[in-house]
Parts: C-alpha cells; sequence; structure tokens
C-alpha cells in the first residue's frame, strides 16, 4: 500500500507528526512568539531539512514567528524543532530586547521652556 501524493502535503497533521516525531513542545521551554532565535553553529550533514533551515536562516536573530512564518510551519512543531537544536546547543534562544521606557513628558516640556529662553 503506498501514501498518496496528497497525504503528504505541506500543512497535513501526517507530515506534521512526522516533523516532530509524535513529540508535543516541552513545558519547561521558555519560548514564546518573541523569542529572539541565533544559530551557534552551521547546518551539520545528517540534520533533519528543518533543522538545517533554521540555521540557515538564524545567522541573525529572528523571532520565533518570523521562523514559523518562513518554515510554513506551526508554532507547536517550530518549538518542538526549535527544542531539540537547543538541547543539542546548535541554537540560542534571547529575549527580545525591551523597547526603552518613553521619556518623561514633564522633562520634556521642562527643556522645550528652557529652549525657548536662550
Amino acid at each position: 500500500m503506498t501514501q498518496s501524493a496528497e497525504s503528504w502535503d505541506e500543512g497535513t497533521p501526517k507530515r506534521l507528526y512526522v516533523i516532530t516525531g509524535g513529540r508535543q513542545p516541552p513545558e519547561q521551554a521558555a519560548i514564546d512568539l518573541v523569542t529572539l532565535i541565533v544559530a551557534r553553529t552551521p547546518p551539520q550533514p545528517g540534520m533533519k531539512r528543518e533543522h538545517a533551515a533554521i540555521l540557515t536562516m538564524c545567522h541573525y536573530p529572528l523571532s520565533v514567528a518570523e521562523i514559523s512564518a518562513y518554515l510554513g510551519l506551526p508554532f507547536s512543531v517550530v518549538t518542538v524543532l526549535l527544542a531539540d537544536l537547543l538541547q543539542a546547543t546548535h541554537i540560542e534562544a534571547r529575549d527580545p530586547v525591551p523597547a526603552a521606557a518613553l521619556p518623561d513628558i514633564t522633562l520634556l516640556e521642562e527643556v522645550i521652556r528652557g529652549l525657548h529662553k536662550l
């Protein structure tokens, strides 16, 4: 019995099951959509193509949401793949850089008043 070509379409549950080996995202993983991922090593021979693709695209930091979009895979599947790469120390996960605090409006108003007096 052979698999029909349509059962292995890119988004089918069977394909996603094969990619993850049936595993679920680890609960202890501190990976969310805005976590930045950067590769620490180049792709290795014999890696799954999804792992290699992540290492190739993450030569500069990318968010998990971007990786998911570029691969065309759901967040849960990408999380499993990233957990594999983290465990093997092929990638580094970073928290996003927090946005700079907005300046105090009253301080800005005082500076403007001081400049007008000059």
